[in-house]
């Protein structure tokens, strides 16, 4: 029987794994680690619905851990076949999959070291050598390639403009004029981003499967380069230190690219600019390999010779030592750090280092889920628990929604806008219950389609 089950991304925003069961195949589109609230992140220990051994192959949409970073485990628990992807979720994975892993071990080593797990002793849900396996079971495709399951399935990757290799999904029968197709928008970018191409249009769609992260919200449409202008210059004028958490794939780098151009426009004083993370570091290089990958701008530039990630006073901050020396900053400088949502990393020794003085400012340039401590941030709480200990927000707190990656629900109107006819079913995941409701209603109401919120574990059979 064909059909989809969901086991992640249903009202919440990680945790992405959809199973695909079609002409007697199996297929998860994503393979994701829940983030967040506690309830959530406990998931990542249950045993996956499915065995691992029974699914042919895993379609990735593309690197961010909400999306990969459950692959380590699944192929431990028995998963032989084949990773697709694009060329840059691979280069990007590369890095990604070995630094979660990293996490998981660290993790485990100070809840033994502190004795506050329950298990004894605490263990990583995964390992570096399980990241380096199933690393092994990856297979690259190209923008645009046709890969065949057999001699009745196509498969294609196309661009999704969310961040370095990012795709949407297209799975097709081959069937002449009995063709049925599948598309999985994963998460869906925006238009004239900074550094990535547009979202590619998609047709003939009979099921889509669709994100809604923004589903009842609008980006600032306030010029971001004016805006992120106004906060750094605020921060000078305050003497203080701008604090941005920031995504290490994709958030980071078009940053440093906007603090650039500003720089060369003279509408902020060149500032020491520190990145305190190893993995934005390192994703850099992939960046810088993958030109072929972003926009037509970034393109030209780099053939001008321009190093279009390098602010004049950039600091690349690799080892701990590196990181350590940054508290001793007190002129104006700006730091630019991981995790984007405050969960973990350097970031949270940034924030109980700079949190508690008025002078400093702290800015979230991507999306804040429930639960983390970047929402509770951003929802005004007066103290934040980091590492045990209750800091006081006194700093400065600012939100550019302008650099989000995430289409808002206009911008994913206009995609589907272009559709040449309904899909059969649109199901709605990827989005916290709100906004996937909310996004149901402006669908339905703009182009009657039949819309469904599915929930987690549920199953639909499709026609194929």
């Amino acid at each position: 029987m064909d059909r989809i089950s969901f086991y992640g991304a249903t009202g919440t925003v990680t945790g992405s794994r959809f199973l695909l069961e079609i002409q007697d195949r199996k297929f998860l589109i994503d393979c994701g680690l829940f983030q967040g609230p506690k309830e959530l992140r406990l998931k990542n220990w249950d045993p996956f619905p499915v065995s691992p051994a029974d699914i042919d192959m895993v379609l990735l949409t593309h690197a961010h851990i909400d999306h990969s970073g459950y692959l380590p485990r699944f192929c431990a628990d028995g998963f032989q076949g084949i990773i697709a992807c694009t060329d840059a979720t691979y280069d990007l994975c590369e890095i990604m999959l070995k630094d979660s892993a990293y996490l998981q071990e660290e993790d485990a080593r100070w809840a033994n070291k502190k004795g506050f797990s329950k298990h004894k002793p605490a263990k990583p849900l995964y390992d570096t050598a399980d990241a380096e396996k199933a690393l092994t079971y990856f297979s690259p495709l190209h923008y645009g390639e046709d890969s065949y399951v057999g001699d009745d399935l196509r498969l294609k990757f196309k661009d999704a403009g969310h961040i370095l290799g990012s795709s949407i999904v297209d799975i097709k029968t081959v069937n002449g004029a009995d063709s049925r197709k599948i598309v999985f928008s994963g998460d869906l970018g925006r238009p004239n981003s900074l550094l990535l191409r547009d979202p590619a249009q998609v047709y003939d769609v009979d099921y889509l499967v669709l994100e809604s992260t923004y589903g009842q919200r609008l980006h600032d449409d306030r010029p971001v380069d004016l805006e992120l202008a106004r906060v750094i210059n605020e921060s000078v004028e305050r003497k203080g230190v701008l604090v941005i958490p920031s995504f290490a794939v994709g958030r980071t780098q078009a940053l440093l690219y906007m603090i650039r151009e500003l720089e060369e426009k003279g509408k902020i004083p060149s500032l020491p600019v520190y990145v305190d993370s190893p993995m934005a570091i390192d994703a850099m290089e992939i960046f810088k390999r993958r030109i072929v990958d972003q926009n037509m701008t970034g393109r030209a530039l780099t053939l001008t010779g321009k190093k279009i990630f390098q602010p004049r006073e950039l600091h690349l901050c690799k080892s701990r030592d590196d990181s350590k020396a940054i508290n001793q900053v007190k002129n104006p400088a700006i730091i630019v750090s991981a995790s984007g949502m405050v969960t973990g990393g350097r970031i949270l020794h940034h924030l109980q280092n700079r949190l508690p003085h008025k002078e400093n400012t702290v800015l979230f340039i991507g999306y804040q889920a429930e639960g983390t401590r970047g929402r509770a941030i951003l929802d005004g709480s007066e103290y934040i628990k980091i590492h045990g200990r209750q800091v006081p927000v006194k700093a400065k707190i600012e939100m550019i929604t302008g650099f989000s990656a995430h289409a808002d629900y206009n911008e994913i109107l206009a995609w589907l806008m272009a559709f040449n006819h309904p899909p059969e079913k649109t199901f709605l995941v990827h989005g916290e219950p709100q906004a996937a409701v909310s996004l149901a209603e402006k669908i339905r109401q703009h182009f009657g389609w039949d819309v469904v919120i599915p929930e987690y574990g549920q199953s639909f059979k499709l026609k194929f």
